[in-house]
C-alpha cells in the first residue's frame, strides 16, 4: 500500500500522505535506523525535519537518526545489520566499494551538488576557477588530494601536486596566508572563515565546474532492499517531504532537534547552511527541478563516473549502473510543498 502513494502523488497533491496516514493507523510503526555520516547538522535536516513533523509515522516508521561523526563506522554498521540505512557521502563512495566487492545500492540522491568547495581570498587576482591554479599552496584533506584534485589536473591546466599542503580542519593557515586556497564543504567551512577571519572568502563550488557527483545519498544493502522494497519506498519518499517541508517551510521543530543530537550547533550555523543550501541550488536544481528531490541522474552519474576513469582516481572496469536504483525516486513526491 505504501508504494502505492508513490503513484497517487502523481494524482492528487496530500493522497500520499492520506494513504500513508491510513497504512500507519492500520499496524504498529515499522523501526528503521538511519545512521549520517558526521554529526548532526542542517545538511542533515530533511531528515530530522520528517521526524520532528511525524512524516516518518504516516508512512508507517519509527525512525531513529544515529548520529555519525569523525571516527563513525557508518558502512560497517550497514553492512552488520546495526542500521537499515545510511547516508553516504558521494558516489565515490559506492564506486570505490564496488571495487572492494562490497555490496551497497544508492535509492535517493538529495543533493543533486557535491557541497565541496575552493575558498580564496578577495583582492589577490582570483577570479575564475582556473585562476586556482596559479596560487603556490591549496590546503586539502588527503581524500581530497586523492579523488577531486587529480580530477581537476586533468581538466584544467595548471594544477600541480605542488600545491598541496595538508588541511587539518583549522582555518587558521588559510586565513593568514592570502596565496593561498582551501578546501571546504560550502555550508561550513565559509561560516567558520567570516567568522574567524572577518572576510567573506571567494567560493568556488566544484560542481559547478564539472565535479558533477550528486552528493547526500540514502544508501542500503542489495539485501535488505529485495526483502523491504516497501520499507525503503517508504522512508524514501517521507524524507524527500522532509526535505521539503525543511526547506520551505516551518523548520524550527527539526533544528531543536539538530542542536539536542550536537549541543555546539548553533542558531547563526544553521542559517547560514541553509541559506547556501537555497543559494547554490545543492538540492532542488538540475533534475529535482522537473521530477523531485531526491532524483538520480543516471547520465549525470556516468558522466562523473567517465571522468574519475580519466582522472587515475577510480578503475574503469566497474558496472557503476548496479550501484544505484531510480525506483524509488524521480516520480515528483512531494513537489507540491514547494512555494
Amino acid at each position: 500500500m505504501v508504494r502505492s502513494a508513490k503513484l497517487l502523488s502523481f494524482l492528487l497533491a496530500g493522497s500520499a500522505l492520506t494513504l500513508a496516514a491510513g497504512v500507519a493507523n492500520a499496524q504498529e510503526l515499522t523501526p528503521v535506523s538511519f545512521g549520517t555520516n558526521w554529526l548532526a547538522e542542517a545538511e542533515h535536516g530533511g531528515f530530522y525535519q520528517a521526524v520532528a513533523d511525524g512524516t516518518y509515522e504516516r508512512y508507517g516508521l519509527d525512525v531513529t537518526i544515529v548520529q555519525g561523526g569523525p571516527q563513525s563506522p557508518g558502512r560497517p554498521m550497514l553492512l552488520t545489520g546495526q542500521i537499515d540505512f545510511y547516508m553516504s557521502g558521494n558516489m565515490l563512495g559506492p564506486i570505490f566499494a564496488a571495487a572492494e566487492n562490497i555490496p551497497v545500492i544508492e535509492v535517493a540522491a538529495i543533493f543533486q551538488k557535491d557541497p565541496q568547495v575552493l575558498m580564496a581570498h578577495p583582492g589577490v587576482g582570483v577570479e575564475t576557477f582556473e585562476d586556482l591554479a596559479n596560487l603556490p599552496v591549496i590546503f586539502m584533506g588527503a581524500d581530497g588530494f586523492a579523488t577531486y584534485f587529480q580530477w581537476m589536473k586533468v581538466a584544467f591546466e595548471g594544477f600541480s601536486d605542488d600545491q598541496y599542503r595538508p588541511y587539518t580542519f583549522n582555518p587558521a593557515p588559510f586565513i593568514a596566508d592570502p596565496m593561498s586556497a582551501q578546501q571546504g564543504y560550502i555550508t561550513a567551512e565559509p561560516f567558520a572563515v567570516e567568522r574567524e577571519g572577518g572576510f567573506e572568502p571567494l567560493l568556488f563550488l566544484l560542481a559547478d565546474h564539472g565535479f558533477t557527483t550528486p552528493n547526500t545519498l540514502i544508501e542500503t544493502t542489495p539485501e535488505y532492499l529485495a526483502a523491504n522494497p516497501e520499507i525503503v519506498q517508504a522512508f524514501v519518499e517521507a524524507s524527500i517531504i522532509g526535505w521539503y517541508n525543511y526547506l520551505y517551510g516551518d523548520n524550527a521543530a527539526a533544528n531543536e532537534l539538530i542542536k539536542t543530537d550536537n549541543p555546539e550547533m548553533t542558531d547563526e550555523q544553521i542559517a547560514f547552511t541553509i541559506d547556501k543550501l537555497k543559494e547554490y541550488g545543492l538540492i532542488d536544481s538540475g533534475i529535482a527541478l522537473e521530477q523531485g528531490i531526491g532524483c538520480i541522474d543516471a547520465t549525470q552519474v556516468m558522466s562523473f563516473y567517465e571522468s574519475m576513469v580519466e582522472a587515475g582516481v577510480v578503475p574503469a572496469n566497474i558496472d557503476v549502473t548496479t550501484l544505484f536504483t531510480t525506483e524509488f525516486v524521480c516520480a515528483g513526491v512531494g513537489m507540491e510543498l514547494k512555494p
